[in-house]
């Protein structure tokens, strides 16, 4: 299972977008990073795997010299369109190259990134190691890595909860599962990230739930009326913020500080 994974499943994750599942997760990772990327002075950020741009664009329009990567041409086109559409200095702001997230060592200088996101890229490798030393050495001392993967230590809950007994038992002790894009996808549990990113100097300052309440519902179930959605971002968001909801959320975010190396 490597990043091509994913591509087995893009048409549907494109299908997917503006459904209420996508929309809850954007922008909870959205307001859980801006309290790490304040907008006091504007930073270079490399976003790989940045796909349709959600994340890219929101930062960018806040100020930040934007960086994307990814391997599909179809979803970077979709950011191009989306670009397109944006004032110039949102343009201005904003470079995309086509590349597979394993080549971006050979691709960025070390220490080019004053912050590294990596969304929903983890789990389509076998082996995260070699991406996370690559994530490490992108980003200068002091910068911020941040990391969104599937919670590993709540894999049982969603099947639970749908009555799907067989994969509850199989989620308890492997990390594989099936997403509902169809593709067969990996889970990190807290603890051993957390370990991981420390031994590359990555210390984590801050780590959120993402789709507490809402991992349940269909894939294409549209959004609620203005007041129902901001109720319901407001419960998603302090729970994924609180124990113990935060423990059960189908995602986790996880916001952490490179270290230089006399730390």
């Amino acid at each position: 299972m490597t990043e091509s994974g994913f591509a087995r499943g893009e048409q549907r994750w494109r299908a997917g977008l503006g459904t209420l599942r996508q929309v809850v997760r954007q922008e909870l990772v959205t307001r859980q990073l801006a309290a790490h990327l304040p907008d006091t002075a504007p930073r270079r950020v490399l976003d790989v795997g940045c796909g349709q741009g959600t994340q890219l664009l929101r930062l960018a329009r806040r100020g930040h010299a934007m960086t994307g990567l990814d391997s599909s041409a179809a979803l970077l086109g979709d950011l191009q369109r989306a670009l397109a559409d944006e004032p110039a200095q949102v343009r201005e702001r904003v470079q995309t190259v086509r590349g597979d997230a394993r080549d971006m060592a050979a691709l960025f200088e070390p220490e080019s990134f004053d912050a590294v996101l990596c969304h929903g890229v983890l789990m389509y490798f076998d082996d995260p190691e070699p991406l996370l030393e690559d994530l490490a050495r992108l980003a200068v001392p002091g910068g911020v890595v941040s990391l969104l993967v599937r919670n590993g230590d709540a894999l049982a809950m969603r099947p639970g909860l749908l009555g799907d007994w067989a994969t509850a038992g199989r989620a308890f002790d492997e990390p594989a599962y099936r997403n509902r894009i169809g593709v067969t996808a990996r889970a990190d549990r807290l603890d051993t990230l957390t370990d991981s990113l420390a031994g590359r100097r990555l210390e984590v300052r801050a780590w959120y739930g993402v789709r507490v309440f809402t991992d349940t519902v269909p894939s294409d179930a549209g959004l609620p009326g203005e007041a129902e959605l901001g109720a319901l971002l407001a419960c998603e968001e302090r729970a994924g913020a609180t124990d113990p909801y935060r423990r059960v959320a189908a995602l986790i975010h996880v916001i952490a500080e490179r270290r230089d190396a006399g730390r």
